[in-house]
C-alpha cells in the first residue's frame, strides 16, 4: 500500500461516490489507485468545471463534493471554481497534485504555490509532508468543509508523498480541533430577545438567505412561518426556501428583486435576517434600510454579523437549530394586517415587459418552463441577464434553484447541473444559460456524453454579453465595447457534434410545444431560445 491508496480509502470512508477532475503527472498516483475503488471518476474538459460539478453534488447531497487536479496550471485553473464555492459557502474537498517535496520552491516544471494562491478562497488548506498524516488531514478536511459556515478545503499532495509506502491504514473516528469549534445552537438570552421583539412588532419580515438551504432548515422555516404568519422575502441564494406561490412569500430582494419585496423591507419595523450576508446585491444601502427598525441577524458565521449592517440582536448559530429553538417559544404577535398590506402591494405590481414581437419573451419562457418542470426539479441558472430573468420569473415548489450568487461566475450552470444530475439521477435537472456563459462551458457537453449524463440545457441567445451591454446602454449611452458575440457557433451543428437533440424556439406561440418536447426528451437535449438582442432586465 502507498499513500495514494490511503487517500482513496479515506474518500471511501467518507462515502464519496464521484471525483471530478483532470489528471496530470503530479496527481497520477492518486488516479492510478482510484482504479481499484468503486468511486467513479469524471473527466471534465477544463479544471474550473471540476469544482462547479463538485458544487452541484454538494448542493444536492449536503456532503462535500470532491475534485482532483494536477499541479501548476491544473491547480491554478481550478481557483475560480474554488472561489465560486467559497463565495456561496459550498463544501468542497479539493485535491491537488504537487511536485516532489524536495523541489518545492525551486520553480520547477508545473510548480505553483497553490496553498498560498487560494488562501483567501478556502476555509483551510493543507500541504502534506508526511504520508502518515493523510487520514487525519482528510478527516479534518471533510469536517471543516461541512461544518459551521461551509466552504472549500484544499489538500496539496506532492507526488513523492503520494508514492510513499504505508504499512497500515486506520481512519480516525472523530476530529479534535482545539481552535475550530463552530457555534451551532443559538444563545438562549438572544433567543428571548428575538421573541420579545416579535411580540412587540407590527411589521416583521424574515429575510432568508442561502444559509437556510445549506443548513437544510427550509422545512423548519416554513413551519415557523405557517405557525406565526410572518411574511418572508429571500436573497438570490435563498430562492426556493419558500414556494413561490406561498401566501407568506413576497419574492427576492435587491437591485434586481421584486419592488414589493424591497418595499416590505423598507416598511418593516423588525427584520430577521437568517443565513444571509447583507451583501450589496441584496441590500445596497444597509444603513438606510435598517434605520429606525430592529435588525436580528442570525448566522452560523460570527464574522458576518455586523460586517455590513449593525445588528440590534446578533444571534450566532445554525439556522435549523435556531429556528427549532424559536419554535419552542411563546410568540403571540398578530401580523394579519401587515400581510394583507404586502399582499396588496404584490397584487398591484405590474411586471416588466421584456420581449418585442418576433422574439421569445424570456419572462414568459422562464415562467412556463419552471411550471412545466416537475415539482422537485432542479433549476440551474447561469450568470448574466439569464440569471436575472430566471430569478424574477422562476416558479418554485419543492425543488431547488442553483446559481452562482456571490462570485457571479459565468459558465457555472452546465457543470453544476451535470454534478447535480449525477448526485440525483432520478430528479429532473435543467441548466439555463445565455449564449455567452454557454460558450464558457460548452466543452462539458462532451463530459455529459462520455459519462451518460442526460443533460437538459437551455441557451437563451441574444448575440451579446447581455448584462454588460445593458450596463453600457445605461452608463455609456449605447457606446458598446467588446460585448458582441458575433462568430458564435451554430448550435444545431454543435448539438449534432455532441450527439444532443437540438430544438429551436423563436416565437412566443411555440413556447408550450417546445418546452413539452424539451422536457419529454429522454436523452441529452439543447434548446436554443431566441430573444430580442436589446432586451433589458430593468
Amino acid at each position: 500500500m502507498i499513500a495514494a491508496d490511503v487517500i482513496v480509502k479515506c474518500l471511501e470512508e467518507e462515502g464519496v461516490t464521484h471525483v471530478f477532475g483532470y489528471p496530470g503527472v503530479a496527481i497520477c498516483p492518486f488516479y492510478n489507485s482510484i482504479l481499484n475503488s468503486e468511486i467513479k471518476t469524471v473527466l471534465v474538459r477544463t479544471e474550473q468545471n471540476a469544482a462547479h460539478a463538485a458544487s452541484g453534488v454538494a448542493r444536492m447531497t449536503d456532503r462535500p463534493g470532491v475534485c482532483a487536479v494536477t499541479s501548476g496550471p491544473g491547480a491554478t485553473n481550478i481557483i475560480t471554481g474554488i472561489a465560486t464555492a467559497f463565495a456561496d459557502s459550498i463544501p468542497l474537498v479539493v485535491l491537488t497534485g504537487q511536485v516532489n517535496s524536495e523541489l518545492l520552491g525551486s520553480d520547477v516544471f508545473q510548480e505553483a504555490d497553490i496553498t498560498g494562491a487560494v488562501e483567501s478562497f478556502v476555509k483551510y488548506s493543507y500541504l502534506v509532508r508526511d504520508a502518515a498524516e493523510i487520514p487525519r488531514i482528510i478527516k479534518e478536511a471533510f469536517y471543516i468543509a461541512n461544518s459551521g459556515r461551509k466552504g472549500p478545503v484544499l489538500i496539496d499532495l506532492p507526488i513523492d508523498v503520494q508514492n510513499t509506502p504505508v504499512k497500515s491504514f486506520k481512519y480516525p473516528d472523530s476530529v479534535q480541533l482545539r481552535t475550530y469549534k463552530p457555534t451551532i445552537r443559538g444563545n438562549a438570552v438572544q433567543i428571548k430577545k428575538v421573541v420579545k421583539e416579535l411580540n412587540r412588532a407590527k411589521h416583521p419580515i424574515i429575510c432568508a438567505g442561502g444559509g437556510v438551504l445549506l443548513a437544510r432548515a427550509d422545512d423548519e422555516l416554513r413551519a415557523f412561518v405557517e405557525r406565526h404568519k410572518i411574511p418572508v422575502v429571500s436573497t438570490m441564494m435563498g430562492i426556493g426556501v419558500m414556494p413561490t406561490e406561498d401566501p407568506y412569500y413576497f419574492g427576492m430582494v435587491g437591485n434586481n428583486g421584486k419592488p414589493y419585496a424591497n418595499r416590505a423591507m423598507n416598511e418593516a419595523d423588525l427584520i430577521i435576517m437568517v443565513g444571509a450576508r447583507v451583501a450589496d446585491r441584496a441590500i445596497s444601502q444597509p444603513d438606510l434600510i435598517t434605520r429606525d427598525k430592529v435588525l436580528v441577524h442570525i448566522d452560523v458565521d460570527p464574522a458576518e454579523i455586523g460586517k455590513n449592517a449593525v445588528s440590534s440582536i446578533p444571534l450566532v448559530g445554525d439556522a435549523d437549530k435556531v429556528i427549532e429553538e424559536l419554535m419552542e417559544q411563546e410568540i403571540d404577535g398578530d401580523y394579519a394586517d401587515w400581510v394583507r398590506t404586502l399582499t396588496s402591494y404584490k397584487e398591484a405590481y405590474k411586471p416588466n415587459k421584456y420581449g418585442r414581437k418576433g422574439y421569445v419573451d424570456p419572462a414568459i419562457f422562464v415562467r412556463k418552463l419552471s411550471l412545466a418542470m416537475e415539482d422537485d426539479a432542479v433549476y440551474v441558472a447561469d450568470v448574466g441577464q439569464n440569471q436575472i430573468w430566471s430569478c424574477a420569473n422562476v416558479q418554485m415548489r419543492s425543488g431547488k434553484f442553483l446559481t452562482s450568487g456571490g462570485m457571479g461566475t459565468m459558465g457555472y450552470s452546465i457543470p453544476a447541473a451535470m454534478g447535480a444530475k449525477i448526485a440525483a439521477p432520478d430528479r429532473q435537472v435543467v441548466a439555463v444559460c445565455g449564449d455567452g456563459s454557454f460558450q464558457m462551458s460548452m466543452m462539458e457537453l462532451a463530459t455529459c456524453n462520455q459519462h451518460g449524463v442526460p443533460a437538459k440545457i437551455v441557451v437563451i441567445r441574444n448575440g451579446y454579453l447581455g448584462m454588460v451591454r445593458e450596463y453600457q446602454h445605461y452608463t455609456y449611452k449605447d457606446n458598446y465595447s467588446v460585448v458582441s458575440l458575433d462568430g458564435s457557433p451554430d448550435l444545431a451543428k454543435l448539438s449534432a457534434a455532441y450527439d444532443f437533440t437540438y430544438l429551436k424556439l423563436a416565437k412566443d406561440k411555440d413556447i408550450d410545444a417546445k418546452i413539452d418536447a424539451f422536457l419529454k426528451e429522454e436523452g441529452s437535449v439543447l434548446m436554443e431560445v431566441i430573444v430580442d438582442p436589446l432586451d433589458l432586465v430593468k
